[in-house]
């Protein structure tokens, strides 16, 4: 594509040395530049990319888009923030794929890939092509591997790739995990959304945000420039409920669902045994008993959020009672690995994420027997989550086993250290502390037995662990499958 094709979505720009060469591809790493590249200059929090433009320039690249005029003698596009409008320069790039998709997002704290996954089910159940983007990757259906994200919501340039090829292929609906990152560093600011879906807000990301404020004004933006005739969906028992309904512009079709409040799809009659959920959705005049094969109140809130946005889109209820029922579970999330005793790994690395969990698996714990709960907390994170993570944990379950997570830069000692403050006393009869992950799971099988139930929470599906020095292989399913009998 031309270069002056590509910078036609900017608004404000410079050029030095322009010609209008034939760009092939966008590049923001100098190691990774492909010949007639345009290369992004990006000024992150360690390295800046303005420094490495003379690299990607002798690897092939024929422009640079940058802040700032360099001393090198290619085209250059100058703007005041690469960051910000590296989405319009990538939209351009791919001819603004998202104008040819039914593009869902999914924001909110917790339950953003459950919600993704039971829409692309729903949707695949009425016939039609959905693909998926989120924490655990890419798939152009439910049935396909994922392909490797680095985030859960993409940088422009692999993000309007990717939706290019499903756009391509004929696949005309794609749900997406949006993350509050993504919405306040305008990586999906040239995205056509056709609906939104708000989940929750708790804390989470406040080594970035700073303020829960803050946190509701990027998830917000989502909702905020949604296009005429889009659809936004709420749930109403959130604390941030009003806020966001606030926000959601009038041209825009508002659908609320909950348990507590009178919302448009709401759940009665709510029954949790180890096979599932039984409940009856209530939604226009309309009652429907449901069985899911997903457990836990949180479970629960998700399918009625994916029931609501398929209500939205004008999909039959009875698809998507259909497709929510023979939904099985979604990796790492509530997921089962044993059941005597029974083992649960979950993503839950939240202080709401957490209570939920173990609230879910309280109810599937006999009264003569425990629950015991494995959980560590991440390094170079939110730190005023660890306390309160560990007062849950203490509060909720009958043992509790504080391990590491991704210590990253950080001593995992520390951040034990941190999760203890919030334990009210150090029961060394039911309070455990054992840095190795791998020894902490295998641990639980001398405090167990046959008819407690387990969490192991914080990394659900991830097969990895981030150390100081190194990414390590880790897999919490596998290293509880070789100490319990596996499913």
């Amino acid at each position: 594509m031309l270069l002056s094709k590509v910078i036609r979505l900017l608004d404000e720009y410079k050029t030095k040395n322009f010609e209008d060469v034939e760009i092939e591809g966008l590049s923001y790493n100098s190691l990774l530049t492909k010949p007639r590249d345009l290369f992004i200059c990006i000024k992150g929090e360690v390295s800046d990319g303005h420094k490495y433009a003379k690299a990607a320039v002798e690897k092939g690249a024929l422009a640079l888009f940058c802040e700032e005029e360099l001393d090198i003698d290619v085209p250059q596009i100058i703007v005041s923030d690469t960051k910000r409008t590296m989405a319009q320069i990538a939209a351009a790039f791919y001819n603004e794929p998202s104008k040819e998709i039914n593009l869902i997002g999914v924001t909110g704290t917790n339950g953003k890939t459950t919600v993704t996954h039971l829409i692309q089910r729903i949707i695949e159940e009425n016939n039609e092509k959905c693909a998926l983007i989120g924490t655990l990757g890419y798939k152009l259906s439910s049935s396909d591997d994922y392909k490797e994200a680095k985030h859960t919501t993409p940088q422009p340039p692999e993000l309007q790739r990717d939706l290019r090829l499903m756009a391509d292929k004929g696949i005309k609906n794609v749900v997406m995990e949006v993350s509050s990152h993504s919405l306040e560093q305008k990586r999906v600011g040239c995205c056509d959304f056709d609906g939104a879906v708000f989940t929750n807000l708790t804390q989470d990301h406040l080594d970035y945000h700073i303020t829960m404020k803050n946190y509701f004004k990027a998830k917000a933006i989502l909702f905020e420039n949604l296009k005429d005739g889009a659809f936004a969906v709420i749930n109403a028992d959130d604390e941030y409920a009003s806020d966001f309904i606030a926000v959601v512009p009038n041209s825009v079709k508002l659908l609320t669902y909950g348990v507590k409040k009178d919302a448009d799809v709401r759940a009665e009659d709510i029954d949790f045994s180890v096979d599932g959920a039984k409940l009856t959705v209530v939604f226009a005049d309309k009652k429907e008993k449901m069985n899911l094969h997903l457990n836990g109140m949180f479970s629960v809130y998700n399918a009625l959020a994916a029931f609501a946005a398929a209500i939205a889109m004008g999909i039959d209820y009875r698809i998507i009672i259909k497709a929510l029922e023979n939904t099985k579970s979604v990796a790492g999330r509530f997921e089962i690995v044993s059941k005597k005793p029974l083992v649960i790994v979950d993503y839950a690395h939240t202080p709401d994420g957490l209570e939920n969990v173990l609230k879910a698996a309280r109810e599937l714990t006999p009264k003569t027997s425990k629950l015991i709960c494995l959980f560590g907390c991440g390094g170079d994170r939110d730190t005023t989550k660890r306390p309160k993570m560990g007062k849950i944990a203490d509060e909720l379950s009958d043992k509790v086993v504080v391990t590491s997570d991704n210590p990253r830069s950080e001593d995992p000692q520390l951040i034990i250290s941190d999760i203890m403050t919030g334990i009210r006393t150090v029961d060394t009869q039911r309070i455990f502390v054992e840095p190795d992950r791998g020894l902490a799971i295998k641990f639980l099988k001398s405090i167990s037995n046959p008819e407690d139930v387990i969490v192991i929470a914080g990394k659900g599906h991830e097969d990895y662990q981030i150390l100081k020095n190194e990414t390590i292989h880790f897999d919490d399913r596998e290293e509880a499958r070789k100490v319990f009998a596996q499913v």
